[in-house]
């Protein structure tokens, strides 16, 4: 158990289910609420789960030292539970397994693939050290998901699409900025410069704070405007999506307000946030005819 929960870190798989889901939104919702083909969407899954698995695993091979300063003991390679020599094979074994899945899928998805995956090492390798890069590489990581659900059934991608990929997208560069207030002493340790150290750590806050309240009024958009997508007037949506709204306020005005706000704890209620908003997608998704 122990040596399946070290792997299961290591890979983030918390984050694979959610990518899965956003996938499977963006794929209903281009297909006017249907399930797309099932070779489609199972080659989908595993593009999105191998190319998430492998990239975590390598990110953690090469952030060892700064987590150790960091005293991220929830990193397995940290704990000493798994060996940096187990993260690079599960890479290079899952790695292409990704990139070969979403050949498989069609030529759009196969590119996004390839492309985020090009950007995913080049971020594990040296990008990660320009943080304020990082941050939106990151983000976009949290979005791509939605479009390449899409991209996997239709060639064109409707604008509620790009809407909850730019949703996504922004509420992840608050997490990521949030979280270099966390990192500063590894980062600086390591020579890395970020956010709070160009602005300062109350104007990281105040900044990070501003992408959560934009997030907070795009995912209002829907229920309130969009008048051709089932999310218009949907009180399931409206309920779903207030959770992550007042979570993501909460945290905002938190960071508006004091000077050391429990940052560890807001990253770990931004992340339930998100799922509430994922539960939020995926139930309209669903009636979208």
């Amino acid at each position: 158990m122990k040596r399946f929960k070290a792997l299961w870190d290591l890979m983030r798989l918390e984050h694979g289910v959610m990518i899965l889901v956003a996938i499977l939104v963006g794929s209903l919702i281009a297909n006017r609420g249907a399930l797309p083909d099932t070779f489609k969407l199972i080659f989908s899954f595993l593009t999105a789960l191998f190319l998430e698995a492998s990239t975590f695993a390598l990110n953690d091979y090469f952030d060892l030292e700064i987590d150790k300063k960091n005293r991220r003991n929830d990193r397995p390679l940290v704990r000493g539970d798994i060996q940096p020599r187990t993260a690079l094979i599960l890479f290079f074994l899952l790695f292409p397994l990704g990139i070969i899945s979403s050949f498989l899928v069609n030529l759009p998805c196969f590119l996004i693939a390839l492309i985020t995956a090009v950007f995913a090492i080049a971020y594990d390798v040296k990008i990660k050290k320009i943080k304020p890069i990082g941050n939106f590489y990151i983000a976009y990581i949290m979005a791509v998901p939605f479009l390449f659900g899409a991209a996997a059934v239709s060639p064109n991608l409707p604008p509620i699409i790009w809407l909850l990929a730019s949703i996504a997208f922004f509420a992840g560069v608050g997490r990521e900025i949030m979280k270099d207030v966390m990192d500063m002493a590894g980062d600086r340790a390591q020579g890395v410069r970020s956010f709070p150290m160009y602005i300062g750590e109350r104007n990281a806050y105040r900044v990070a704070a501003v992408f959560y309240i934009i997030a907070v009024i795009m995912s209002l958009i829907p229920f309130f405007l969009l008048k051709d997508t089932a999310y218009y007037g949907n009180m399931v949506y409206l309920a779903l999506v207030g959770v992550t709204d007042i979570l993501f306020l909460i945290t905002a005005a938190t960071l508006l307000v004091k000077s050391s706000p429990p940052t560890a704890l807001f990253r770990k209620t931004t992340l339930v946030a998100i799922v509430f908003g994922l539960l939020a997608f995926l139930q309209g998704a669903f009636l979208q005819g």
